[in-house]
Protein backbone atom coordinates (compact mmCIF):
# COMPACT_ATOMS: atom_id res chain seq x y z
CA UNK A 1 0.00 0.00 0.00
CA UNK A 2 1.71 3.68 -0.75
CA UNK A 3 -0.89 5.43 1.48
CA UNK A 4 -1.03 5.15 4.82
CA UNK A 5 -4.01 2.45 5.31
CA UNK A 6 -5.75 4.63 8.29
CA UNK A 7 -5.93 7.17 5.36
CA UNK A 8 -7.29 5.04 2.57
CA UNK A 9 -9.68 3.42 5.31
CA UNK A 10 -10.95 7.12 6.46
CA UNK A 11 -11.20 8.13 2.44
CA UNK A 12 -12.95 5.08 1.82
CA UNK A 13 -15.32 5.22 4.86
CA UNK A 14 -16.25 8.92 3.08
CA UNK A 15 -17.62 7.33 0.00
CA UNK A 16 -20.95 6.38 -1.12
CA UNK A 17 -21.30 2.62 -1.56
CA UNK A 18 -22.44 1.52 -5.28
CA UNK A 19 -25.56 -0.05 -5.45
CA UNK A 20 -27.82 -2.50 -7.39
CA UNK A 21 -25.58 -4.52 -10.29
CA UNK A 22 -22.65 -2.45 -10.25
CA UNK A 23 -22.03 -3.56 -6.51
CA UNK A 24 -23.31 -6.90 -7.02
CA UNK A 25 -20.25 -7.26 -9.70
CA UNK A 26 -17.79 -5.53 -7.97
CA UNK A 27 -18.25 -7.63 -5.11
CA UNK A 28 -18.16 -10.68 -7.62
CA UNK A 29 -14.73 -9.63 -8.78
CA UNK A 30 -13.60 -9.11 -5.85
CA UNK A 31 -14.74 -12.47 -4.34
CA UNK A 32 -12.72 -14.25 -7.65
CA UNK A 33 -9.35 -12.20 -7.18
CA UNK A 34 -10.23 -10.09 -10.27
CA UNK A 35 -8.24 -7.02 -10.23
CA UNK A 36 -10.29 -4.38 -10.86
CA UNK A 37 -9.85 -0.50 -10.34
CA UNK A 38 -10.00 0.68 -6.16
CA UNK A 39 -12.17 1.64 -4.45
CA UNK A 40 -10.52 5.76 -3.60
CA UNK A 41 -9.37 5.40 -7.25
CA UNK A 42 -12.97 4.92 -8.72
CA UNK A 43 -14.34 7.60 -6.97
CA UNK A 44 -11.83 9.81 -8.44
CA UNK A 45 -12.23 8.74 -11.83
CA UNK A 46 -16.24 9.78 -11.52
CA UNK A 47 -14.66 12.95 -10.54
CA UNK A 48 -12.83 13.30 -13.45
CA UNK A 49 -15.42 12.15 -16.05
CA UNK A 50 -17.69 14.48 -14.27
CA UNK A 51 -15.70 17.50 -15.34
CA UNK A 52 -14.06 16.03 -18.38
CA UNK A 53 -17.61 14.90 -20.10
CA UNK A 54 -15.98 12.44 -22.61
CA UNK A 55 -18.01 11.67 -25.39
CA UNK A 56 -15.49 9.13 -26.88
CA UNK A 57 -13.93 6.37 -24.11
CA UNK A 58 -11.31 3.90 -24.41
CA UNK A 59 -10.60 1.20 -22.30
CA UNK A 60 -7.17 -0.91 -22.61
CA UNK A 61 -8.06 -3.58 -20.58
CA UNK A 62 -11.70 -4.86 -20.08
CA UNK A 63 -11.22 -7.84 -17.27
CA UNK A 64 -14.71 -8.57 -16.36
CA UNK A 65 -16.14 -5.61 -16.96
CA UNK A 66 -16.61 -3.71 -13.63
CA UNK A 67 -14.86 -0.37 -14.67
CA UNK A 68 -16.06 0.08 -18.00
CA UNK A 69 -20.08 -0.01 -16.42
CA UNK A 70 -19.06 2.20 -13.43
CA UNK A 71 -17.93 4.88 -16.00
CA UNK A 72 -20.51 4.40 -17.86
CA UNK A 73 -22.86 5.84 -14.80
CA UNK A 74 -20.98 9.11 -15.12
CA UNK A 75 -21.27 9.86 -19.08
CA UNK A 76 -23.25 12.05 -21.11
CA UNK A 77 -26.11 10.86 -23.13
CA UNK A 78 -24.96 9.11 -26.18
CA UNK A 79 -21.24 8.87 -24.86
CA UNK A 80 -20.07 5.64 -25.97
CA UNK A 81 -16.95 3.19 -24.60
CA UNK A 82 -14.71 1.12 -26.65
CA UNK A 83 -12.87 -1.70 -24.44
CA UNK A 84 -10.29 -4.19 -25.41
CA UNK A 85 -9.79 -7.56 -23.78
CA UNK A 86 -7.40 -10.56 -24.79
CA UNK A 87 -7.94 -13.05 -22.57
CA UNK A 88 -11.40 -15.34 -23.49
CA UNK A 89 -12.51 -16.09 -19.91
CA UNK A 90 -12.56 -12.55 -18.79
CA UNK A 91 -14.11 -11.91 -22.10
CA UNK A 92 -17.30 -14.16 -21.62
CA UNK A 93 -17.85 -12.96 -18.32
CA UNK A 94 -17.67 -9.08 -19.36
CA UNK A 95 -20.15 -9.94 -21.99
CA UNK A 96 -21.92 -11.40 -19.67
CA UNK A 97 -21.91 -8.68 -17.15
CA UNK A 98 -22.47 -6.26 -19.68
CA UNK A 99 -26.07 -7.72 -20.30
CA UNK A 100 -26.68 -7.89 -16.34
CA UNK A 101 -25.76 -4.33 -16.06
CA UNK A 102 -28.05 -3.54 -19.44
CA UNK A 103 -24.94 -1.51 -21.14
CA UNK A 104 -24.24 -3.34 -24.50
CA UNK A 105 -25.71 -0.77 -26.49
CA UNK A 106 -22.53 1.93 -24.86
CA UNK A 107 -20.11 -0.21 -24.77
CA UNK A 108 -18.41 -1.97 -27.42
CA UNK A 109 -16.18 -4.77 -26.24
CA UNK A 110 -12.84 -5.36 -28.83
CA UNK A 111 -11.59 -8.90 -28.72
CA UNK A 112 -7.96 -9.54 -28.96
CA UNK A 113 -4.46 -8.60 -28.22
CA UNK A 114 -4.89 -4.56 -27.43
CA UNK A 115 -1.36 -4.28 -29.07
CA UNK A 116 -2.65 -5.21 -32.64
CA UNK A 117 -5.96 -3.86 -31.91
CA UNK A 118 -4.83 -0.27 -30.93
CA UNK A 119 -2.83 0.33 -34.18
CA UNK A 120 -6.11 -0.84 -36.52
CA UNK A 121 -7.99 1.86 -34.83
CA UNK A 122 -8.91 5.09 -35.68
CA UNK A 123 -10.43 8.49 -35.07
CA UNK A 124 -9.78 9.64 -31.36
CA UNK A 125 -11.03 9.65 -27.56
CA UNK A 126 -11.70 11.95 -25.35
CA UNK A 127 -10.64 9.70 -22.47
CA UNK A 128 -8.53 6.66 -22.17
CA UNK A 129 -8.29 4.78 -19.42
CA UNK A 130 -5.05 2.54 -19.26
CA UNK A 131 -5.32 -0.51 -16.94
CA UNK A 132 -4.22 -3.50 -18.59
CA UNK A 133 -0.95 -5.79 -18.62
CA UNK A 134 1.42 -3.29 -16.56
CA UNK A 135 4.70 -4.60 -18.06
CA UNK A 136 3.21 -3.67 -21.77
CA UNK A 137 1.95 0.17 -21.04
CA UNK A 138 5.17 1.49 -22.49
CA UNK A 139 4.25 -0.34 -25.98
CA UNK A 140 0.67 0.60 -26.06
CA UNK A 141 2.07 4.16 -24.93
CA UNK A 142 2.40 5.25 -29.37
CA UNK A 143 -0.78 4.18 -30.34
CA UNK A 144 -2.73 5.78 -26.96
CA UNK A 145 -0.93 9.27 -27.71
CA UNK A 146 -2.08 9.15 -31.47
CA UNK A 147 -5.42 7.71 -30.62
CA UNK A 148 -6.14 10.65 -27.89
CA UNK A 149 -8.01 13.81 -28.90
CA UNK A 150 -6.66 17.42 -28.16
CA UNK A 151 -6.79 18.19 -24.91
CA UNK A 152 -7.54 14.74 -24.05
CA UNK A 153 -7.23 12.98 -20.65
CA UNK A 154 -5.66 9.49 -20.05
CA UNK A 155 -5.11 7.65 -16.70
CA UNK A 156 -3.07 5.03 -16.30
CA UNK A 157 -3.57 2.50 -13.06
CA UNK A 158 -1.53 0.86 -10.98
CA UNK A 159 1.47 3.00 -11.87
CA UNK A 160 3.59 2.86 -8.34
CA UNK A 161 2.68 -0.86 -7.76
CA UNK A 162 2.18 -1.02 -4.20
CA UNK A 163 5.57 1.13 -3.93
CA UNK A 164 7.64 -1.25 -5.81
CA UNK A 165 8.51 0.67 -8.41
CA UNK A 166 10.57 3.28 -6.32
CA UNK A 167 12.77 0.66 -5.00
CA UNK A 168 16.50 -0.35 -7.12
CA UNK A 169 15.37 -3.14 -9.53
CA UNK A 170 18.28 -5.08 -7.58
CA UNK A 171 15.65 -5.38 -4.73
CA UNK A 172 12.82 -6.19 -6.52
CA UNK A 173 11.79 -9.94 -7.22
CA UNK A 174 13.72 -11.51 -9.98
CA UNK A 175 10.11 -12.67 -12.16
CA UNK A 176 9.17 -8.37 -11.55
CA UNK A 177 12.22 -6.60 -12.66
CA UNK A 178 10.56 -6.74 -16.32
CA UNK A 179 7.80 -5.23 -15.33
CA UNK A 180 9.44 -2.68 -12.82
CA UNK A 181 11.65 -1.93 -15.59
CA UNK A 182 9.07 -0.94 -17.88
CA UNK A 183 6.97 0.70 -15.80
CA UNK A 184 9.67 3.20 -14.83
CA UNK A 185 10.62 3.78 -18.44
CA UNK A 186 6.88 4.83 -19.32
CA UNK A 187 6.44 7.04 -15.62
CA UNK A 188 9.85 8.82 -17.48
CA UNK A 189 8.10 8.97 -20.89
CA UNK A 190 4.55 10.39 -20.09
CA UNK A 191 6.28 13.02 -17.42
CA UNK A 192 8.86 14.31 -20.44
CA UNK A 193 6.80 13.71 -23.81
CA UNK A 194 6.53 17.06 -25.47
CA UNK A 195 2.36 16.33 -26.64
CA UNK A 196 1.71 15.66 -23.02
CA UNK A 197 1.67 17.22 -19.41
CA UNK A 198 1.06 14.71 -16.56
CA UNK A 199 1.10 14.31 -12.90
CA UNK A 200 1.43 10.97 -10.50
CA UNK A 201 -1.02 11.04 -7.84
CA UNK A 202 -0.69 8.53 -5.08
CA UNK A 203 -4.45 7.17 -4.26
CA UNK A 204 -4.73 3.44 -5.06
CA UNK A 205 -2.10 1.55 -6.52
CA UNK A 206 -1.02 4.55 -7.98
CA UNK A 207 -2.68 6.90 -11.04
CA UNK A 208 -0.98 8.91 -13.58
CA UNK A 209 -2.75 11.41 -15.29
CA UNK A 210 -1.80 12.88 -18.22
CA UNK A 211 -3.26 15.78 -20.55
CA UNK A 212 -2.27 16.26 -24.42
CA UNK A 213 -1.41 19.22 -25.07
CA UNK A 214 -0.24 19.44 -28.47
Amino acid sequence: MIVEERITSFINSMNQDDEGIVAIIEKEALEDDVPIIRKETKEWMKTMLLIKKPMRVLEVGTAVGFSAIYMNQFLREGAHITTIEKWEPRIEKAKVNFERANVCKNITLLEGDAADILKELDGTFDFIFMDAAKGQYIHFLPDVIRLLAKDGVLVSDNVLQDGEVLDSKFVVNRRNRTIHTRMREYLYTLKNHESLETSIIPIGDGVALSVKCS
